[in-house]
């Protein structure tokens, strides 16, 4: 191996070295023989196979089963402020090439592994980023990171005012850290008045409110898969089941819908999704329900809609619990396809890694089987590209969405 610099070295098993050869970026704890010596929480430390491979240099974490993080498979990178700059740089530089220019204003900048950043979420809302800081190594890093953040996106022309934390999720604790959430003081700024702001996509307006919205305050993954939905709404009757910011139902609508139904569970969220219609000047055409979804499709004659939209919560986020959650993904499928005339068209979404493909087009094909009908493909789609996928990193790997004709 050659020696650059002076980590800690990580003896990680003949296991752990395939798993990383093999192009993961995760080294778990339990892989972990031996370290030169104990490095602080967050550290930077090599990993070296039994035989004293450079294997990579990664962000240690002393209490979460993932030991080690990796952010370099090269042994001669310095791990200053020009490195994670450069890389902060390639990451927005994918965004111009793969999102369209308008998109840019509403976008993922940071996706985690995916950008070389374990741990870290950076979305975009016009003139806000919201970070999601997930493990101990980007922690410690943030004060060098998050500077660099603005100023790579200012220095492309881009309006930037302030950086907000969404660090409360429960998922920190893994990693032996707080929740949390907050303007981040950025050097010499005052941060805005107000958590809300307001963007657009798909020539859609939302307000967008980073402290208090869902996750970093809206979803972003599904936008280029809400294009696709408003070009098959065109005078067609539309309900739009899990609504949450009525974004599917905005769409259609949009798109010449004859009408569309918006419907969730939660009070607030169909009074968001509302307020975005009315936002929007498409409240005319729309209606909202507050409802189980599970309970009102039964409840449904064939044909009331020609359009139904599924895009529920992930019903599950563990292994564990994937075959309890098929079952639920298929009865609500289920009961969606038995509410469509022939010639209906149907979405259907998973937005769970702990669903693979294979197993939720398993319960799609039973689904449809119970329901007597037949499902003719229009498109197998997946999360918008700034949620890019790595094949070796299969946790990157987690939205599914499929558009069909009920035949």
């Amino acid at each position: 191996m050659k020696q650059t610099r002076e980590y800690p070295i990580f003896t990680v098993t003949k296991k752990g070295t395939r798993w990383v050869e093999g192009g993961h970026p995760w080294i778990y704890a339990e892989e972990i023989l031996s370290k030169s010596t104990e490095p602080e929480n967050g550290a930077l430390a090599d990993a070296v196979s039994e035989s004293g491979k450079y294997l990579g240099t990664g962000l240690y974490s002393r209490e979460s089963k993932i030991g080690l993080r990796l952010v370099s498979r090269n042994a001669n990178d310095r791990f200053d402020a020009s490195f994670w700059r450069r890389r902060v740089q390639y990451a927005w530089d994918y965004r111009k090439t793969v999102l369209d220019t308008a998109d840019l204003s509403c976008c993922r900048v940071i996706f985690g592994e995916a950008d070389g950043f374990p741990g870290l979420t950076v979305d975009r809302f016009s003139d806000l980023l919201v970070t999601q800081t997930l493990s101990v190594g980007m922690e410690r890093l943030k004060d060098t990171l998050f500077p660099i953040l603005a100023e790579v996106l200012r220095a492309d022309g881009q309006k930037i005012n302030g950086i907000f934390e969404r660090n409360d999720v429960a998922i920190r604790a893994l990693e032996g850290m707080a929740q949390d959430k907050g303007w981040y003081p950025l050097p010499g700024e005052t941060p805005p008045a107000s958590p809300i702001t307001e963007i657009c996509e798909n020539g859609i307006f939302y307000a967008v409110d980073v402290e208090n919205g869902q996750k970093t305050g809206f979803f972003l993954d599904q936008k280029y898969n809400r294009r696709a939905v408003a070009r098959l709404a065109k005078g067609r009757r539309v309900l739009d089941c899990f609504t949450h910011t009525g974004s599917f139902a905005l769409n259609a609508a949009l798109g010449g819908a004859e009408h569309v139904t918006a419907v969730d569970v939660s009070e607030s969220a169909v009074a968001m999704a509302e307020a975005n219609a009315k936002r929007n000047g498409l409240d005319d055409r729309m209606d909202f329900v507050c409802a189980d979804v599970f309970d009102l499709l039964p409840t449904l004659k064939k044909g009331d809609y020609d359009f139904i939209i599924l895009d529920p919560p992930a019903f599950t986020k563990s292994r564990k619990t994937a075959e309890r959650a098929e079952k639920g993904y298929k009865e609500i499928n289920l009961r969606a396809l038995r509410a469509l005339p022939r010639g209906g068209y149907f979405a259907t979404a998973s937005c769970s890694h702990f669903m693979p493909s294979a197993q939720f087009e398993r319960m799609l094909r039973s689904a449809a089987l119970d329901a007597g009908v037949e499902l003719r493909q229009i498109e197998a789609r997946q999360q918008a590209p700034d949620h890019p996928i790595l094949w070796n990193v299969p946790e990157t790997d987690y939205l599914k969405f499929y558009l069909f004709q009920v035949v």
